[in-house]
């Protein structure tokens, strides 16, 4: 299974979560070298504990389950 197969299946069970308190996260990209690159939606984006969500949240939980990824990156939005 590919790697960004693989990271959207975790994003799947990490998803809820975020929901839980009106955000969301998109998967916009996962490199060559295991950065998987996110955005934070709704309640997330711009919230003052994003960076924790992101760190300790979502890169934690993805590092975890896949060993590849090497972190994770919040991709600016187009707005």
């Amino acid at each position: 299974m590919d790697l960004r197969k693989r990271v959207d299946e975790v994003m799947d069970i990490i998803r809820p979560n975020l929901q839980a308190d009106g955000g969301d996260v998109e998967v916009v990209d996962v490199t060559d070298d295991g950065v998987v690159q996110v955005r934070l939606q709704g309640a997330c984006h711009g919230c003052p504990m994003a960076a924790m969500t992101l760190q300790m949240g979502i890169e934690r939980v993805l590092r975890k389950e896949i060993p590849e990824v090497t972190g994770v990156e919040n991709m600016p939005h187009d707005d």
